[in-house]
């Protein structure tokens, strides 16, 4: 596989606007990125773009705090399926793992999983907030919750994806659930190795800097 069937080419800014958006996704054709990742509002724009290409659509969910219910999560999900996402992209609620509520974070994805039905989830636990113990946790619940990734951050927190974390992660989830490494890469030394370490999606805004 090329590097670039591994990126999910990102702009999930405040700022973007619909002009960013289909540069992002005109990049995305051209350099034949797996996909581009949106925000729910940009996500009927992205469609559109991308129009015929083989490029997927993944759109983030209850971002990037995680703290929303879980019913607006699920609403979330549905409407950017309904506007044309293939891939669900969703942060866990980070203070119910914080505070020991592991079966209310496990069923929180596990309904958002039933709901999206066989449209991708990958969980994003935003390890730059977690112990190591707390990592450990937040992998083995996406995988007893049947997600499709675990995904390290979003790019909005105090740190992005690292080496350690990966490992960590694949140590837990195996060959059962995908990996993503989120929020840093921003070079193609950092992209191979992520993927060296079992990586299967790189989110990344710096998608044609990748592929040089």
């Amino acid at each position: 596989m090329e590097l670039a069937d591994f990126i999910d080419h990102t702009n999930l800014k405040p700022t973007a606007t619909v002009s960013d958006i289909q540069k992002l996704c005109d990049e995305a054709i051209k350099h034949h990125f797996y996909a581009v990742c949106v925000n729910g509002c940009n996500v009927a724009v992205a469609k559109k773009a991308i129009k015929e290409s083989p490029v997927k659509l993944a759109a983030v969910i209850g971002f990037p705090l995680g703290a929303m219910s879980t019913k607006a999560k699920i609403f979330e999900a549905m409407d950017c399926i309904d506007h044309g996402a293939d891939e669900i992209d969703m942060v866990i609620n980070i203070g119910w793992l914080k505070s020991g509520m592991f079966d209310a974070v496990r069923e929180e994805i596990k309904v958002i999983k039933e709901a999206i039905g066989e449209t991708v989830l990958k969980v994003i636990i935003e390890t730059c907030y977690l112990t190591d113990a707390e990592k450990e946790e937040a992998c083995s619940l996406a995988k007893d919750a049947r997600a499709d990734f675990v995904k390290t951050s979003t790019g909005f927190g105090t740190g992005g994806a690292t080496y350690d974390d990966v490992v960590l992660m694949k140590g837990i989830v195996g060959d059962e659930l995908k990996i993503k490494a989120s929020g840093g890469v921003k070079d193609q030394a950092t992209a191979k190795k992520y993927i060296e370490l079992g990586v299967s999606r790189i989110g990344t805004s710096s998608g044609p800097d990748l592929i040089k």
